[in-house]
């Protein structure tokens, strides 16, 4: 259905580029729209200097999905905030463009609009040289009969050019060539009918479609008004489950701080059903332990007694202590008189031994 674009050649330029959602109308059901990309892609204005043309382009990856020449007759369409979409007679199909903004579906619109007129204005050019160069050519064709009158009356064609010289010559050549030109003319004239007819079928197909369009953005607009309403009534369901379910939390809160509190008073309970248990059981002993208090007690009185025994004994081993210090004290005193005895008779002795060694030498 698309032609490859040749974007790329020589005097073609792109003027305006977005990105956008591309999409394109179910050709069976011309309803519903069918997404040409998966996900949003440059989308560009070109103009061919040399075709004085325009075309809006899309490449998604190596696929072509838009390839469409902007005509006078088109009509760029808002059916919502952010999307748009043209009818392309020679694709056969509606293109469809969702923006992620309302400031970029205004300026491609604007764009389309601009590129719209220029192409307008390039049409009417086309025609008025067109209708120059038919114009050239009815007045050549008018003269070419009084020249072929006059050839008639004259003589024929070979006695004019054997009378006429060069000048009649050329006469004749430049009459074959309008006519070839008219020929032409008439033909090309020929075509473009058949070609504004096809496009008069087209656009009458389109009006038809963008009617439907505009039925089914009706019908849209009612769906989009009844989910609306849907949306809220939800809203308001869903409010009163969040109340009640805020509610229920509540009541979860204070049944699990209540089950928490029953815990900590079982377990309060268990320990002084175990502190009852140890006191009974401490009851049952009691009577053991006054038997062996009055035991010990019994014990304790004897220990007494006997302390009192040692104490005397301790008494009486501290006055021999005290005499046997003194005594020992005494004994201090005589030895150490003794000692200095003693060290009076050795320095006493050894004078002896010196003085029987001095007599030894001497002898």
């Amino acid at each position: 259905m698309n032609k490859q674009p040749q974007s790329k050649q020589k005097g073609e330029q792109p003027i305006f580029t977005t990105r956008a959602h591309v999409f394109q109308i179910d050709p069976t059901t011309k309803k519903n729209w069918v997404p040409a990309s998966k996900q949003a892609v440059t989308v560009s204005y070109f103009y061919d200097s040399t075709r004085n043309s325009y075309r809006i382009i899309s490449v998604d990856g190596s696929k072509v999905i838009i390839n469409s020449t902007i005509t006078p007759n088109m009509t760029f369409t808002k059916t919502s905030q952010k999307f748009g979409q043209w009818a392309d007679s020679r694709a056969n199909t509606v293109f469809g463009l969702g923006f992620a903004s309302e400031q970029q579906l205004a300026k491609f619109a604007e764009k389309f609009q601009e590129v719209k007129e220029a192409a307008k204005l390039a049409r009417d050019k086309s025609q008025e040289k067109m209708e120059t160069s038919s114009n050239h050519s009815q007045e050549s064709g008018r003269e070419t009969p009084s020249s072929t009158q006059a050839s008639s009356i004259n003589g024929t064609d070979d006695e004019k050019i054997s009378h006429g010289g060069p000048e009649t010559a050329a006469l004749i050549t430049e009459n074959d060539r309008l006519k070839t030109a008219v020929e032409q003319s008439n033909a090309n004239a020929k075509k473009w009918e058949t070609e504004l007819q096809t496009l008069r079928e087209s656009n009458a197909r389109l009006v038809d479609a963008l009617t439907e369009s505009s039925a089914n953005v009706e019908s849209w607009k009612k769906q989009l008004n009844s989910c609306k309403e849907e949306s809220e009534t939800l809203r308001e369901k869903i409010s009163e489950l969040e109340a009640q379910c805020a509610e229920a939390s509540a009541e979860k809160e204070r049944n699990a701080q209540l089950s928490a509190r029953v815990q900590e008073l079982e377990t309060e309970l268990q320990d002084k059903e175990q502190e009852l248990e140890n006191l009974r059981k401490q009851a049952e002993i009691i009577p053991q332990l006054m038997a062996e208090c009055e035991s010990i007690t019994e014990k304790l009185q004897a220990a007494d007694v006997k302390n009192k025994d040692l104490e005397e004994r301790i008494g009486g081993l501290q006055a021999d202590i005290e005499d046997s210090q003194s005594k020992q004290g005494n004994m201090k005193g005589e030895l150490k008189k003794f000692m200095d005895i003693l060290d009076g008779k050795i320095d006493e002795l050894h004078e002896f031994r010196q003085g029987l060694s001095r007599l030894g030498v001497d002898n």
